[in-house]
């Protein structure tokens, strides 16, 4: 078992990742809680395959599960499904001495999450990330998170879990566009880390290629994003760089309303930012074309007529990573080389070409 040890000033917690190790969740949980109330997050996806046997594990342990299962899809990210939430913790009675776990993809670890960080002013959290997307990125970091209609992710919290148990046996399940979707963050981490993680993804092919070298690439993925939020838990500073293709990312995803998941958006994105660069000279002369062919080779798209819709100026203005007068946009000045540039709002339609 690969053991990742995220220590923060207020907080430190593991990440342990281990092929076939689901049949001992029970046991890890129960070594970092003792017996409480536990409410077990799932989706109509996730939860008929893996529901019974973890609530199994965990009533074994002495714990008492309250089970629930979220609608599977973006659209549980909302204000509304919280509040069903909470009054399901508050009618079972739930304090700050129960917890939650996260069983699912990053839309259940966002928002359960988000629940456990507000309820009561916080109670205890878990996550047990399913899909690759949430093993490599959403599982780890803090970042908890719903949207509203305006766009994804405009209400959310900080808050760390106490563990988080990863299976790449479970990615076996996942439909092949839900794997794919989550290399694209592995691809955006290995470009900003360059050396060994940089050799792996270039010699990954297809979706099958993801699967055999799922551990390695999930063990890289998380550790050097632990760095990063080590560096700078809130994303202060350093952690910025984690947003890399996000920018145009998120705009396409709005735009797209549910016709591309968050995985492609970011594909998408990644491909865009680094084409702007490096028509400027900034990003080494090839880069573009070296990521479209690791993105493509497995099934992920590059462009979408979102990038010349007249609206996504708008959609970027909304984002999150807009401070003061700026829009922060993060590229690489070579492989493992991220830089940011700060861009006067003023000139951020000439800047990315979107006259």
């Amino acid at each position: 078992m690969t053991v990742i040890d995220v220590q923060l000033v207020t907080k430190h917690y593991q990440v342990k990742i281990q092929t076939a190790t689901s049949s001992q969740f029970g046991t890890e949980v129960a070594a970092v809680w003792q017996p409480c109330r536990i409410a077990l997050v799932t989706d109509t996806t996730v939860g008929p395959l893996y529901l019974a046997q973890v609530q199994t594990q965990l009533t074994a342990f002495g714990f008492q599960v309250l089970p629930i299962t979220v609608p599977a899809g973006e659209k549980s990210k909302s204000l509304a499904q919280t509040a069903l939430l909470y009054e399901q913790l508050l009618t079972a009675g739930f304090n700050r001495g129960d917890g939650v776990i996260a069983l699912g993809g990053g839309v259940v670890g966002d928002l359960a999450g988000f629940v456990a960080s507000t309820y009561m002013r916080g109670i205890r959290f878990i996550q047990i990330p399913t899909s690759l997307l949430a093993q490599v990125d959403s599982s780890v970091g803090g970042k908890t998170a719903i949207d509203l209609p305006a766009g994804k992710n405009l209400v959310g919290t900080f808050y760390q879990p106490d563990l988080v148990l990863i299976d790449p046996e479970m990615l076996a399940t996942l439909a092949p566009r839900h794997l794919v979707e989550g290399y694209a963050e592995i691809v955006k981490m290995a470009a900003l880390t360059g050396g060994d993680f940089w050799q792996l993804v270039n010699q990954i092919q297809d979706a099958t290629g993801i699967l055999v070298n799922a551990e390695a690439l999930i063990t890289k993925s998380i550790a050097f994003k632990a760095q990063i939020v080590m560096a700078d838990e809130h994303e202060g500073g350093q952690r910025r760089i984690l947003n890399l293709g996000h920018t145009i990312g998120h705009a396409v995803e709005a735009l797209a309303n549910g016709q591309l998941m968050h995985g492609e958006a970011v594909s998408i994105g990644l491909v865009a930012i680094t084409r702007i660069f490096e028509q400027k000279g900034l990003s080494p002369q090839g880069l573009t074309d070296q990521l479209i062919n690791l993105l493509q080779s497995v099934g992920l798209p590059v462009t979408t007529p979102y990038l010349t819709d007249s609206r996504l100026l708008e959609r970027i203005s909304h984002d999150k990573k807009n401070q003061g007068q700026g829009l922060h946009l993060i590229y690489l000045a070579q492989v493992g080389q991220p830089r940011e540039m700060i861009v006067p709002q003023t000139d951020v339609q000439a800047y990315l070409g979107l006259d």
